[in-house]
């Protein structure tokens, strides 16, 4: 139980329980990018929605969007997303695409699918030196994350996230907060309000 504001309306700051605060967090809290970044977020679902909203809020004025299903681009645009990449589109690898559109790769990559090759791609799409990858889906059981160890040695950071490292208790007042003084704009995330009659 986490005590919020109690202005805060209800059938609003409720989606800040599960995906919206995980994908924020771990832009915020994990990627942490630098004003002027460039982020990757792979996956445009809810979460990855909330990983390029959580980008934009910390300043990152380049966030491509890497999904498999393009009609999902135009949404993406008001969470943040300046450019979009389809990997279907390209006959070589996709973090051999995001290299060559950002001058050796991005600074940060956020991977919101749960599919371990686009793990992978995560990681290895971002710059030597000071990229970060956090993963956030979570991969089938028998998933084996395989890449070369210079990856690493040429400095690049790969870290993992929970609830987007919020203490639901202790922090979501403070994400609650972030709506209230509109910096984080909850209803672009509400397609649908349903009243209780009409679920099934």
């Amino acid at each position: 139980v986490a005590k919020i504001n109690p202005q805060a309306p209800l059938d609003k700051v409720c989606v800040l329980s599960c995906g919206i605060s995980t994908g924020l967090g771990a832009s915020i809290n994990v990627a942490k990018p630098p004003k002027g970044s460039t982020v990757a977020v792979f996956g445009l679902g809810a979460v990855g929605l909330a990983a390029a909203e959580g980008a934009r809020i910390a300043g990152a004025p380049r966030i491509i969007g890497v999904d498999l299903n393009p009609s999902r681009f135009e949404e993406a645009r008001k969470f943040g997303c300046t450019e979009f990449v389809n990997p279907k589109d390209h006959n070589k690898p996709v973090q051999e695409v995001l290299a060559e559109m950002t001058n050796g790769g991005v600074d940060r990559s956020v991977e919101c699918t749960g599919n371990i090759n686009a793990m992978i791609q995560a990681f290895e799409c971002v710059h030597d030196g000071w990229g970060v990858a956090v993963l956030v889906g979570v991969p089938h059981k028998d998933a084996e994350f395989k890449t070369h160890p210079m990856n690493f040695l040429n400095e690049r950071t790969l870290k993992g996230t929970f609830f987007g490292n919020y203490k639901p208790r202790t922090d979501l007042p403070n994400v609650v907060e972030l709506y209230m003084k509109k910096e984080l704009e909850v209803e672009k995330f509400i397609t649908h309000s349903v009243p209780f009659a009409e679920i099934n």
